[in-house]
């Protein structure tokens, strides 16, 4: 089999980097990347808020914290806030509470950067009400339209002048900088990892998707039996 450009397409995995590392990477780790080097440019001693703990918003939270920001995370389950805690985060809100109040009063005026990991009117609404003034918004979420479009507080964007970015996957040519925070142990992707079954025990949990555990990361090796 030939890979079309590959080599722009392909890229070397450093012998530092385990193989569930590399696999953990996939649209999540690098998503999320993205969307906070990328594209919010998040800087040390910035706060972080992150909706949705699942493996995106588990990975947003990770890497905020190893640039140096101090992280809040949100989600409905105890369970990935718990290990939202584990992998960085600095503070955690259950989503049942009011998001962006109890945001803004942990930040004395909001946080720098918002996250929203999850795609729904309510993570994107939560997210950027939780930005305090020229904030940065980054919607990685697929956000669907509802009677056509979706409902944003565009009212806040304006007044707060804030900056709504939108992003999605990486290019092959910005990983090397990723995998050598990687390889250094700056960012531990594999601590994600739930479990690791065979391609037989992925057949069988495949259909139950929807009553899987909401926190941490499932992985496929094939070579397993």
């Amino acid at each position: 089999m030939s890979l079309r450009a590959a080599d722009t397409n392909l890229v070397t995995v450093p012998e530092e980097v385990g193989f569930e590392a590399a696999a953990s990477l996939g649209c999540r780790f690098a998503t999320s990347y993205r969307a906070l080097v990328g594209r919010a440019r998040i800087e040390p001693g910035e706060t972080a808020t992150i909706v949705g703990c699942g493996g995106v918003g588990l990975s947003a939270v990770m890497i905020a914290r190893a640039r140096g920001a101090r992280v809040i995370a949100v989600d409905r389950h105890r369970a990935a806030l718990d290990l939202a805690r584990a992998v960085g985060a600095d503070e955690v809100i259950l989503a049942d509470d009011d998001v962006p109040a109890r945001v803004h009063e942990l930040t004395d005026g909001g946080s720098h950067v918002a996250v929203d990991a999850v795609g729904s009117e309510q993570t994107c609404s939560d997210a950027v009400l939780s930005l305090r003034r020229r904030g940065r918004h980054v919607q990685v979420g697929l956000l669907p339209s509802v009677a056509g479009m979706p409902r944003v507080p565009m009212e806040r964007v304006i007044a707060w002048e804030l900056d709504l970015l939108g992003s999605h996957g990486m290019a092959a040519r910005d990983y090397p900088e990723m995998l050598g925070l990687i390889a250094d142990g700056a960012l531990r992707p594999e601590s994600l990892v739930e479990r690791v079954v065979s391609l037989e025990e992925a057949a069988t949990l495949l259909p139950a998707m929807d009553t899987a555990a909401p926190a941490g990361i499932t992985i496929i090796d094939p070579r397993r039996r």
